[in-house]
């Protein structure tokens, strides 16, 4: 048992990400929405983490994304906050007001309300975009709704998981 908020399985899996991404020197942002920070504060519960990320952008509301991101009001109109195309736009936005060298997005329906028959609780999207490179990189998952943690901890793991390069 660590000394740490999150759970073992999140710090051993940031440990992880920051080994790896100083090994390869490269540095990272995270566009959050349904997470609320846990990926940057996963991250920064590692020592050294500051030599890896280099910045988080908790985006909550539609406007934030738009504002903070960039992300297009016709997106968000078109597909909705939790798509692979806001989250796409999220991650590219990431990148583009930062350092970093890799970005990843994360976008979803935490619960217990929200849902659609579409989207059900539990669904959450990812993005990933790479500094030199624009092929999409995005998916849609949907994790078991039991309960808001339990989504979150399932999206955070595979967010830190899209950090590893």
């Amino acid at each position: 048992m660590s000394d740490s908020l999150l759970p073992d399985e999140v710090v051993a899996l940031a440990r992880k990400v920051v080994e790896a991404n100083k090994a390869a020197n490269r540095k990272v942002a995270v566009a959050e929405s349904c997470t609320g920070g846990l990926v940057a504060a996963a991250l920064t519960e590692i020592p050294g983490s500051s030599a890896v990320l280099d910045r988080g952008f908790v985006t909550y509301s539609n406007e934030a994304k738009e504002e903070s991101l960039g992300v297009a009001s016709d997106i968000i109109d078109a597909f909705g906050a939790v798509s692979v195309a806001c989250v796409y736009a999220m991650a590219k936005g990431a990148l583009q007001r930062s350092k970093a060298d890799v970005a990843v997005a994360i976008s979803g329906i935490a619960g217990p309300d929200g849902g659609t028959e579409n989207k059900p609780v539990g669904t959450v999207v990812f993005a990933r975009a790479i500094r030199g490179e624009d092929k999409p990189e995005a998916e849609l998952k949907v994790f078991d709704g039991a309960t808001r943690s339990g989504v979150r901890l399932q999206a955070t793991l595979c967010a830190l998981e899209l950090l590893l390069p």
